[in-house]
Order: structure tokens, then sequence, then C-alpha cells
């Protein structure tokens, strides 16, 4: 893959306020220099000079695989809501819960904010995210146009983003199982490994994911 230096509107990296084509001029996530980008070449990227982050790095086929991996995580998103998560042993008792079930106990009584928590932010907002890239992405990865108010979807998506906690959700559950490992005998359900492969497919989504890129795309189609 080639690196490709962007080109900066000013010296400073401020945008003159007489330019006519300020619209066009790209914000450095990071450390929010400006730059007005050449056409990118698949395959390639650009960084941000500054900082070095990647400004855009087009793919081939990225869409079409994006929308794929985002299938798969809604599926394997429903497996780990309704399979047993974990089997507890102890004193001769056996115990199997779901997420669900969690959902559910709390959901009765004085947590029922905590109920609403883990459902919102453990199952539905990443669920609703990964339908939420299927529908722009998936027209698009065929060549269509984008579907109806795909612009507005894709705008919801990146910002429940930081509130889809999966990966949080097992990182915690891991360190609870520590605790918990002397005081009863553990076994990993089904849905443990299906958020396990969740958060590992959401990785490799992520980095196949060029936002600007998406964006050009959408107001490109649009049109």
């Amino acid at each position: 893959m080639t690196e490709t230096d962007p080109m900066l509107p000013t010296e400073q990296g401020k945008p003159d306020p007489n330019d006519s084509a300020i619209e066009d001029l790209v914000a450095c996530p990071t450390c929010d220099a400006l730059y007005r980008l050449p056409n990118i070449p698949i395959g390639s990227r650009a960084r941000c000079l500054r900082c070095h982050t990647v400004l855009t790095a087009p793919r081939e086929g990225a869409m079409t695989r994006i929308a794929m991996l985002a299938g798969t995580s809604a599926i394997l998103m429903i497996a780990a809501v309704f399979f047993p998560f974990l089997e507890l042993t102890a004193a001769g008792m056996v115990q199997r819960s779901s997420v669900l079930d969690v959902v559910l106990v709390f959901a009765d009584g004085p947590f029922v904010g905590l109920a609403v928590a883990v459902a919102a932010l453990i199952v539905v907002l990443p669920l609703a995210r990964f339908l939420s890239l299927i529908y722009v992405l998936a027209p698009m990865g065929l060549g269509w146009r984008p579907a109806p108010y795909a612009i507005a979807v894709f705008r919801m998506a990146e910002r429940i983003r930081p509130w889809s906690m999966a990966e949080i959700f097992i990182v915690g559950v891991a360190v609870a199982l520590i605790k918990v490992a002397g005081l009863a005998s553990l076994s990993l359900g089904p849905a443990f490994w299906a958020f396990v492969a969740l958060v590992l497919i959401t990785a490799v989504k992520d980095n196949f994911m060029c936002r600007l890129t998406i964006w050009k795309t959408l107001e490109h189609r649009s049109q």
C-alpha cells in the first residue's frame, strides 16, 4: 500500500476565507489540521503531515466486506443474547444464565435503570450500528445508489459508535470470572464465544472502514 502526502490549503493549515472550495477541506480527526486531499488511488493512503494519522485509505471492495462483516456481527449478537452465556456449579447446584436473563432479572425492582443500560449499551446500540452499516453500505457495495436517508443513517451509526460497548463488556466479564473462579466451577457457554468472535470481527471491520471514502461516495451517488 503506497503513501500519499495530502496537500495543505495554507502554510498554517488554515483555510482561506475567500476560497470557494472551502467545503472540500478535510480535518484530521486527531489534531484538526486542515487539508485539501487529491484523488487518492485505490490501495493508497493519505496521512496527516503533523501527527501521521491516516486520513483516508480507500480499498477495493471494502464496502462489500464491511457490510458482510456487519451482517456476521449482527447474527453473532442475536446468538449471544439468547444462548447460555455462563454456567456456575457450586454445592451441587447448577445455574445457567444468558444476557437476556440478566437483563430480565434487573428489570424487576430498583435496578431497572441498570437493566436498561445493559440492554442498550451491550445489545441494542451495537446491533443498531451493525444494521445501519448494512443498510448504508450494502447497496453501494453492489454499485447501486444509496438507500433512502442513507446519509442520516450513517451519521447516526457514527454517533452511537462510542456507546457500543460490547468490547468493554467482554473485558469486564473476563475480570469478573477471574474473581469468581475460586468460589464456583465455571463453564463458558456458546454466547461467551459468540461475544469474543463479535469483538474480533468488529475490530477487522473497523480496520477496513475508511469513513472519508464512505462520506464522499454517499455524497457523490446521492446527487
